[in-house]
């Protein structure tokens, strides 16, 4: 590739014109590193680094102030964040608020909305992260139900993507529930919201989903759409920064429940501070926190969600990355005829991550870390590449298909041992 002028000022001349290209100024990108893993981790911010020092100050000054003193205020932090999510996945303010894991957020809302009188089965599918799978079987045994019985998996075809007329299919007056990923982990398959979960409330059956890999990358129209309840994280494709409070959805006829893991900062503000022995949930998203908010694990989120608005809103990001990615793809398709692209090709049916598939590719994620080209590795073959439109460029992408090239060339994998655990 190295000899492809043609292709490399044609990424320059689109990065020139690119109107999203600043934003990159206000990262910190590692010198020397090409940086396609921010599904995973997103880099950190100069903005995020602000609100970050901005509490760390307000905490120097005011102390136990800052709950009620503070700039914004910290008592009301989740549900203010909340606010500014909310035009990210289509929703009312008090829909959303910022609270806890994505791991506890699953327990919660579906140990509080899982009711078998309603339909015993829940629909997964076999591609889901661990962790939802996980949750939801830990919360089927607390009902008295097992989970052998009561899941009801959705089989992949080709290992890669999930049919959603398998979906589909799968949705009787049985379900009482479907939950599943917006985008999967692996592939970047994007599920059509919208046609699962009207399928799924016409069975009479809730929906919800996991929005990790596709929350600051995706537009959503969860209220319009009628989704019940979602979660996500926000150190992906949202630069909050390694282990950034996650976020929840309640449609807002669902509020007033008590949610199954119910906790004093979920409570209703006016009587929180009553101490009554009996919980009184908050009439908004805001019920399902439970512990004290964490103000300094918090904080990097409300600097970050300032590049999103300053970019134009999710709109904007997704239509670079459809634009980047839709690049990616055509590299991989011209230069690496030994690999497989395993994302959908349909942007409508594509997250912001693309899987490029060969047979050793964790030793191909190794040796392109060696040279500074940070991607991430999936089993069984999968090496994640991530443009993220707010600091990748299109010469980026090129660079980095370019590397791989060298990589495959020179065999530069088999300087490394097979896989034998750990970190990928």
């Amino acid at each position: 590739m190295n000899d492809d002028e043609s292709a490399v000022e044609t990424a320059r001349e689109r990065d020139a014109a690119d109107p999203l290209s600043d934003l990159r100024e206000r990262f910190y990108v590692p010198d020397g590193e090409l940086y396609m893993d921010g599904n995973s981790l997103g880099l950190f911010s100069v903005d995020a680094e602000d609100a970050l020092e901005h509490v760390i100050d307000e905490w120097r000054e005011l102390a136990i102030r800052g709950w009620t003193d503070a700039d914004p205020d910290w008592h009301t932090y989740g549900e203010r964040l909340g606010e500014r999510l909310a035009p990210l996945v289509g929703a009312d303010p008090e829909e959303v608020v910022v609270a806890n894991s994505t791991t506890v957020n699953i327990h919660t809302l579906i140990g509080t909305f899982y009711d078998p009188d309603r339909g015993e089965k829940i629909v997964v599918d076999d591609l889901d992260f661990p962790t939802d799978h996980y949750a939801i079987r830990a919360q089927l045994r607390q009902h008295g139900r097992d989970p052998d019985e009561a899941l009801r998996v959705v089989e992949s075809r080709d290992g890669r993507t999930i049919d959603i007329e398998d979906v589909l299919a799968a949705i009787d007056d049985d379900v009482g529930m479907v939950f599943l990923p917006s985008v999967l982990y692996r592939s970047g398959q994007l599920f059509d919201i919208q046609t699962i979960t009207e399928a799924a409330h016409d069975a009479g059956a809730l929906a919800g989903f996991d929005l990790a890999h596709s929350i600051g990358a995706v537009p959503h129209r969860l209220s319009d759409i009628g989704v019940d309840f979602a979660v996500w994280c926000h150190y992906k494709y949202l630069n909050a920064g390694p282990g950034a409070l996650a976020g929840l959805y309640v449609n807002e006829r669902h509020f007033g429940v008590t949610p199954a893991l119910a906790g004093w900062w979920g409570n209703a503000r006016e009587t929180q501070f009553d101490m009554a022995l009996t919980y009184d949930p908050a009439h908004s998203a805001a019920a399902f926190q439970t512990g004290t908010i964490s103000i300094l694990a918090t904080a990097p989120l409300d600097g970050a969600l300032d590049i999103v608005e300053d970019a134009g809103g999710v709109a904007a990001l997704r239509e670079k990355s459809l634009a980047l990615t839709d690049f990616l793809i055509e590299l991989v398709d011209e230069h690496l005829p030994e690999c497989e692209v395993g994302t959908p090709r349909d942007p409508a049916a594509r997250g912001g991550h693309v899987a490029v598939e060969h047979p050793e590719a964790y030793r191909i994620s190794l040796a392109l870390k060696e040279r500074g080209v940070i991607v991430d590795f999936r089993q069984p073959d999968v090496v994640r590449i991530a443009p993220v439109p707010s600091y990748v460029g299109f010469e980026d992408v090129y660079r980095t298909v370019e590397h791989l090239r060298e990589v495959l060339d020179e065999k530069e994998y088999e300087e490394f041992e097979k896989q034998s655990g750990g970190v990928t």
